[in-house]
């Protein structure tokens, strides 16, 4: 996928949103931030995950995380879609901002664009795509989904805990891995350095190759 990705610093661009003007980096700050765009306003998809993302988003707090939506419609729009969004998904309260995109340029400049919807006029729209961004202004994970596809919440929640648990510790988090599952060690540890890193102590799994890379903690 060309263009913004994994690894790359998001551009610190002037958006304009449902809480005023700001950069990018200014909202981000020395917190995870989650951006996170949406094909259109008053669309049945998008409006569904607007309003789980704000239901969700006391647990993305507990994490030190922002969410930063976006929708190729102005300001105006956006505060008028937010009452719909609010009414179908009760209690719950869309008090992220949403960046007005009217002109394709931010996406475009977020590598959010879908390349195969377009709007009534012919106009490119906003994939359903997510960046989770570090403390260093840098994307360490993308989704990219279709027009079609609502994004699970729970699995963003997840995605988040691995990125924030792996970048405190040498780990990584295997398959189908959930919050308070044990990890794997980086292959890049020795095991006596595991010893040191992990004094709660580690599995080796015993392979048939032998190979001692297949190490869980619990950390």
């Amino acid at each position: 996928m060309p263009g913004l990705t994994i690894g790359d610093e998001i551009p610190n661009l002037e958006v304009e949103t449902t809480h005023g003007k700001f950069k990018l980096h200014d909202f981000i700050g020395n917190q995870w931030t989650i951006i996170f765009s949406h094909p259109g306003d008053f669309t049945p998809v998008c409006t569904t995950e607007l309003g789980l993302m704000a239901k969700y988003s006391a647990e993305f707090e507990k994490r030190g995380a922002k969410l930063l939506g976006l929708s190729c419609d102005g300001v105006q729009s956006h505060n008028e879609w937010i009452k719909d969004i609010e009414a179908h998904t009760p209690g719950c309260k869309v008090n992220y901002p949403i960046i007005a995109d009217p002109n394709r340029d931010i996406m475009k400049q977020l590598n959010m664009v879908d390349p195969d919807e377009k709007d009534p006029n012919g106009f490119p729209t906003p994939s359903r795509a997510l960046h989770i961004v570090g403390t260093d202004k840098k994307v360490k994970l993308s989704f990219l989904y279709p027009a079609t596809t609502g994004r699970n919440m729970d699995e963003i929640v997840r995605v988040l805990d691995s990125l924030q648990k792996a970048a405190k510790n040498k780990v990584a988090t295997p398959a189908n891995w959930k919050q308070g599952e044990p990890v794997v060690i980086s292959p890049s540890v020795t095991n006596d350095e595991a010893k040191k890193m992990f004094p709660q102590g580690f599995e080796t799994k015993d392979l048939p190759s032998k190979k001692e890379y297949l190490r869980f903690t619990n950390v």
